[in-house]
């Protein structure tokens, strides 16, 4: 159910829109990020460089 967000609602659901996609995005670059590095270390430990 929505609650009733009078003259602000645009303002507020257009904040919590950009708050959730930036959200979003850090967990997408969290994820690259650790896939990148872990197969980094994998590849440093089979001896190549």
């Amino acid at each position: 159910m929505m609650p009733d967000l009078g003259r602000y609602a645009v303002e507020v659901l257009s904040t919590w829109g950009i708050s959730l996609g930036l959200v979003g995005l850090l967990i997408w670059q969290s994820l690259r990020r650790a896939r990148r590095v872990r197969d980094e270390l994998a590849r440093i430990e089979r001896g190549g460089e």
